[in-house]
This record gives structure tokens, sequence and C-alpha cells, in this order.
């Protein structure tokens, strides 16, 4: 794994993955000089209904899909550290791997909800955060609480990729030809999709454990 490695942390239910997370993180890593992209698979979002959710390993398996042969690791680490909050799961990861430069990668329709996630300016505090522009959702992020805090700390794409030390708060715009995919849509037009995923159990590429169909409940 080495160190001094710069990766960018892009969470959510992956219900199921599809081919807009894999174009945005591989945009943001060009974009952010990133090594790579670690796909962080909720095992529950309290933010999004529990009707329709489909097991963890098979929106893992989904993803491992869409992530192969790019620079994209796959994990559902939150049940192996035991945290319940996306601001503890980061705050895990950055005592972990201390030698590592995280950003947090955020669509900016995530961005208009950020004031209701836990202690989200604490999340704000421990990592950079780049948002990537998602359609129709402009006029909530600039509305939204969270942006009237975060704008005095906006700062210009150089200084994330000018190969010095990372500091927080710090957020970066990342603008790109908007993907209109989503997993909402998918699942309307394909209501059976997990059962592509129900074969062999799951291999997490961050800790390398088998995942588990379990009952958790992790939040924003």
């Amino acid at each position: 794994m080495g160190g001094n490695r710069r990766i960018g942390l892009l969470g959510g239910s992956f219900n199921p993955a599809h081919g807009g997370h894999r174009r945005i993180s591989l945009f943001a890593r060009d974009a952010l000089k990133l090594d790579e992209v670690w796909w962080l698979v909720s095992p529950g979002n309290p933010l999004k209904p529990r009707k329709g959710m489909a097991p963890l390993p098979a929106r893992v398996g989904s993803a491992i899909a869409q992530a192969r042969r790019a620079p994209i690791r796959v994990t559902a680490i939150e049940r192996q550290l035991g945290t319940r909050y996306t601001v503890d799961t980061l705050a895990a990861l950055t005592r972990r791997y201390p030698k590592k430069q995280f950003v947090w990668l955020m669509g900016s329709d995530n961005l208009a909800q950020f004031h209701r996630w836990r202690d989200w300016r604490r999340i704000a505090r421990t990592m950079p955060i780049a948002v990537i522009a998602r359609p129709g959702y402009t006029d909530a992020v600039v509305a939204s609480p969270a942006m009237a805090w975060l704008r005095r700390f906006r700062v210009p794409l150089s200084s994330l990729t000018n190969g010095g030390a990372w500091s927080a708060p710090a957020l970066v715009t990342l603008r790109f030809d908007p993907d209109p995919r989503s997993a909402t849509a998918i699942r309307r037009g394909d209501p059976d999709w997990a059962a592509r995923f129900t074969g062999p159990p799951v291999r997490d590429q961050l800790t390398h454990r088998i995942i588990l169909a379990q009952e958790e409940t992790p939040a924003p």
C-alpha cells in the first residue's frame, strides 16, 4: 500500500454502483492527481429509505464489478471499524493510515444536505472536500447552510495538486460534463439487479475480509 499516497474517498450506498460512480472517480483522480480512489460502501444510510436497499454483499459486488481494471479500491471498512457516522469513519481512517493524504469526494447533491450530517463541520476540518458537479443541484448548494459556512474555505484546484501538504478545511469544486446516471433510475429499470450478485462471497479490497450479509445501520 505504501505511504504518502493521496487517496480520494467516495462514500455511498452504491445501490447499485454504476458507470457514473466510476466516471466521477476517474475524473477526480485525474483532476486531483490522486494515486487511487476508495469507494466506502455504507452498510446502511438513515438518510435514505431502507426499503429497496440491497444486501451489502450485493452492493459491494456491484461496486467491484464497476471498479474492475481501474485504480479504485472497494471497501465496507465501516463494519470493521465499528463506526456509525461518517465523521467517525474518517477520523478512524486518518488514524489507521497516518501517512496517507485523504480528500473527501462529494457530489453536489450531497453537499446540498451536508448540514444534516453528524458533526459535518468536523468532517470538513478532518480532510479537504472536493465537490463534483451534479445536474439540478446548483441552486440548492448555493442556498445550503453548509455552503454558507464552507464558502470561506474555498480554494483553487492548484492548492491540492501542487504537491504540498494538504490542510483542512478546504473546499474545491470540480466542474465537468455532468453524468445523468443514477442508482434510482437503474433500480427502476432493473429491480432485480441484486440477484446477479448472489454468487460466491465477495472480499473487501482494503481489509481483505469476506463480507457477510448482516444487519448494521451506520449513518452519514
